[in-house]
């Protein structure tokens, strides 16, 4: 594993060669970010998301870049679509050997006016989805003996955080899925591991305005928002050859927010 100094930032270098890759909610933000750093060192990247036009986007800015990609339209709340994505992608493209599960939703709002609606999808994208690939891909992994399976959590899942009660159960499952999972899958080669990212630049935050974005700046030691290629570099680290021996872990990319 090397580092290539670049224009704009470092990056981390992998190879990854022949493998390929499912990226859940690849169509924008983090998503994609993952899914372009995935295939910049070597993968073949399947690209999961809702939207098809999206899909289509980023399928072709990973080709035009020189990668290798395609889109798989999903609902990844749905188990008979995920699990009829997972046949297609191994129709289309052989055997798959990472699996990050990014795709997520938030419905904020104080707890006392929280909808049921609100509550259960939060929960249906944010951890049945995750549950309903990794049990997916669990057995062609176990028989092949390898595999690198990353779920993007996020710190509110670790600390908590007001207005998001829906989402930060949701985080906080996926957390102890990860690490029951990893448990279960570590005598089969197979790593399982969750990133939990902190304040990410991204539409989202830019639409907290100027003085939010001030104040959510004081409160991170790095003073600054995160973007979403440190968080992709994070999953590429755990994705390589190299990270065998961790497992269960939850790395978290926050500036310092959570210590």
């Amino acid at each position: 594993m090397a580092e290539e100094t670049g224009p704009q930032h470092p990056r981390v270098r992998v190879d990854l060669s022949g493998q390929v890759a499912v990226v859940t909610g690849a169509s924008q933000g983090i998503g994609r970010a993952i899914a372009e750093t995935l295939a910049a060192n070597g993968a073949t990247v399947a690209l999961v998301a809702r939207s098809a036009a999206r899909l289509d986007e980023v399928t072709a800015a990973i080709r035009a870049a020189g990668g290798r990609a395609e889109p798989h339209p999903c609902d990844v709340s749905q188990s008979a679509e995920v699990t009829a994505v997972v046949e297609r992608i191994h129709a289309s493209l052989g055997r798959f050997v990472i699996l990050v599960n990014n795709a997520g939703v938030s419905r904020d709002t104080l707890l006392p006016r929280m909808s049921d609606e609100e509550w259960d999808e939060v929960l249906s994208t944010n951890l049945r989805g995750p549950f309903l690939f990794m049990r997916a891909v669990s057995r062609p992994m176990m028989q092949q003996r390898y595999g690198r399976i990353v779920n993007v959590a996020s710190v509110s899942g670790l600390i908590g955080n007001p207005g998001q009660a829906n989402y930060s159960a949701s985080k906080a499952g996926l957390v102890g899925m990860t690490r029951t999972v990893a448990k279960e899958l570590a005598g089969r080669k197979i790593t399982v591991n969750a990133v939990a990212p902190g304040f990410i630049a991204s539409d989202m935050t830019a639409a907290l305005g100027p003085a939010l974005l001030d104040e959510v700046k004081k409160r991170v030691p790095a003073k600054r928002l995160g973007e979403a290629w440190e968080v992709a570099e994070a999953v590429l680290f755990l994705v390589a050859p190299a990270s065998a021996y961790i497992t269960a872990q939850v790395l978290t990319v926050d500036g310092g927010l959570i210590g």
